[in-house]
């Protein structure tokens, strides 16, 4: 079996944690060191996706050691970074949007090449403060488009090939629907903006249990409900059987916890799996 792209669609806020602080926030989301792009490290859903398999296997069963490794020997299947593909962004114009760059639409076709998918959709052009959206997408007009407190210039554009290709990463027929009239990409300058600027931080608070005074008041960065990750499990040569036992994991319900304060309920992604079969599975 060639290797798999897992689709990672947040159906909570993510906070894939860091240990630096950034100015005003106490706890930053991970991100990537030169793009500034929130990203879920491989250690971390390695671990999630490990810590799946203990719960529905016993913990000492060969499996998990077989597909995850142990101290001495390296696990059957490489878990590479859960890369960011689609961001929610608020929009003063209507429902949000879902935004993605050209730079990020490149890397996933070369992700899905190394995966042994079909990467044929084109990539559109865009300038800076323009928007491309879909145009059958339930929006045939050029009025102007406001995200956040920033303002685009509107092409439309058929994204049919991109649509199609991105819809496979979601797991809800119901999501995917919507996908064609809320697709906006932007250049890769605009949409680094956003991605430094545009994420939620929540202030967090311990209060005393007799006084109910605050004893401790943090910020907290998280990724909004609705993004969409991905990332690529890559078997070791002579191991391709080891995806189809990990597949296992998902049969009956396919979520996954990833990232911090879980018992706030966050880190609940909607989980899909594609292989170079048909591209979707």
């Amino acid at each position: 079996m060639k290797s798999v792209i897992l689709g990672l669609l947040a159906e909570t806020g993510l906070h894939p944690g860091t240990e630096q602080s950034a100015g005003v926030i106490d706890l930053p989301v991970a991100r990537e060191a030169a793009g500034g792009y929130p990203v879920i490290a491989g250690s971390s859903l390695k671990g999630a996706l490990r810590d799946l398999a203990e719960q529905k296997w016993d913990r000492e069963d060969p499996r998990i050691k077989k597909i995850f490794g142990k101290q001495d020997n390296a696990g059957a299947v490489a878990v590479t970074d859960a890369r960011l593909l689609l961001l929610p962004v608020r929009s003063l114009t209507g429902h949000y949007k879902w935004v993605t760059c050209p730079y990020l639409l490149e890397r996933y076709q070369r992700d899905r090449e190394l995966a042994g998918l079909p990467c044929d959709f084109k990539i559109p052009g865009v300038k800076k403060e323009q928007a491309v959206i879909h145009a059958d997408g339930g929006n045939g007009e050029r009025d102007p488009l406001f995200l956040e407190e920033l303002v685009f210039n509107v092409e439309l554009q058929d994204l049919s090939g991109l649509i199609d290709s991105v819809a496979g990463l979601i797991r809800h027929q119901s999501v995917q629907n919507r996908l064609a009239g809320q697709l906006a990409v932007i250049s890769d300058d605009d949409f680094a903006y956003f991605a430094r600027y545009g994420l939620q931080v929540n202030a967090r608070n311990v209060l005393d249990n007799e006084t109910k005074t605050s004893k401790n008041l943090w910020y907290e960065e998280t990724i909004p409900p609705d993004s969409l990750f991905y990332a690529l499990l890559i078997p070791r040569p002579g191991a391709s059987d080891a995806l189809a036992e990990l597949r296992q994991l998902f049969a009956e319900r396919s979520y996954l916890q990833v990232g911090g304060n879980e018992t706030v309920g966050q880190g609940w992604c909607a989980v899909t799996w594609l292989d170079g079969k048909d591209g979707r599975r």
